[in-house]
């Protein structure tokens, strides 16, 4: 079978390693990592820095989708992970050209978060919705729940450090949340003596971007993979974002940080009608249970406050509603989107 892929961003390209292991037989054409084949642009060719490189990706990305819609002439299906502000529009453009062309998303806009109309937009165009998320029946008429991608890609089980307790610091991987967390992170570790402190780092930050973000990180031990950094930690502060959900997946007690600008700040709860942020207390909200950890935001973001939460939390709690946030999300969805499409 030859299918079309659009999947532009490093998350959507990590679900498709993982459900390219369970195809036989698929031969794939289109946007994706350049590691997983040939492919039409790959995803490095959309990341967008600055304002003048936004509206270059803008006429780039009106070209790529007539000809990614070109291209699925000659394919069997096509399957859209994630990044609507391009997959809403392939879509359309797919669907006006070859009505019968099946479309599967994977990875549904956020709707339950903004931009509740784009719901109807995925409903009009696209033939099959994989939802990774329970409650996304509620948004989505026709929303297949195929379980969390989370759950294959996890694949380390927690075992705190044996020698001394080990404290956590995930900063984030942009420089805007980096440098305004480094600081209250660099004075909260120093209060912490005697523990374990481990700095997630990306390894694509080469080192000059780690001089200018990080500043002085002696007080840390580095780490890059985010996954066993949080699986032999005691406790993690955490950068807002999948990284949170991450953590209450493997278990590890942690509380959610955020700074941004003012201005930024307040956009984004004018728009973002929710009552938290992180993944994992969204997902237990919608179920009707009390929020997994705390989430700190702008200057309650302090040392005083990250240090109270690293001695009050209850962790036995923690761990039990860990568990219970793997019951609701029951397995991952690698094998049931690759069902779906064969």
């Amino acid at each position: 079978m030859k299918l079309l892929v659009s999947a532009l961003e490093p998350s959507a390209n990590l679900h498709l390693k993982y459900l390219l292991k369970e195809f036989e037989g698929v031969e794939i054409f289109g946007i994706f990592d350049r590691e997983l084949g040939k492919p039409l642009y790959g995803m490095d060719e959309f990341s967008v820095m600055g304002v003048v490189d936004v509206l270059m990706k803008y006429f780039k990305g009106k070209e790529a989708v007539a000809e990614m819609a070109s291209l699925a002439k000659g394919c069997d299906k096509v399957l859209l992970i994630d990044a609507p502000a391009f997959n809403i529009p392939l879509a359309k453009e797919i669907k006006r050209r070859y009505p019968e062309k099946e479309i599967v998303y994977y990875i549904l806009p956020k709707v339950w978060a903004w931009k509740r109309k784009r719901a109807a937009l995925v409903e009009r165009y696209c033939d099959r919705l994989a939802s990774i998320f329970p409650f996304e029946s509620k948004f989505y008429e026709r929303a297949e729940y195929v379980g969390n991608p989370l759950l294959d890609e996890i694949e380390v089980e927690r075992k705190p450090y044996e020698e001394c307790e080990t404290v956590a610091f995930l900063p984030g991987s942009r420089k805007s949340e980096i440098t305004r967390l480094m600081p209250v992170f660099k004075e909260t570790a120093a209060a912490l003596e005697g523990r374990r402190k481990l700095l997630v780092i990306p390894s694509f930050i080469d080192e000059e971007k780690i001089s200018e973000w990080y500043g002085d990180i002696s007080g840390f031990e580095v780490a890059a993979d985010t996954h066993e950094a949080v699986a032999q930690s005691h406790f993690a502060f955490v950068c807002s974002g999948t990284a949170t959900l991450e953590t209450a997946l493997i278990g590890t007690p942690f509380v959610l940080v955020y700074r941004a600008r003012p201005l930024d700040y307040a956009i984004g709860r004018f728009f973002v009608k929710l009552p938290h942020v992180g993944l994992a207390n969204i997902i237990m909200d919608f179920e009707g249970e009390e929020p997994l950890h705390p989430e700190i935001f702008q200057d309650d973001v302090n040392s005083s406050n990250l240090l109270h939460h690293y001695e009050s939390m209850d962790r036995a709690d923690f761990a039990a509603r860990s568990r219970r946030l793997r019951e609701i999300l029951k397995h991952g969805s690698a094998a049931a989107v690759a069902k779906m499409i064969q």
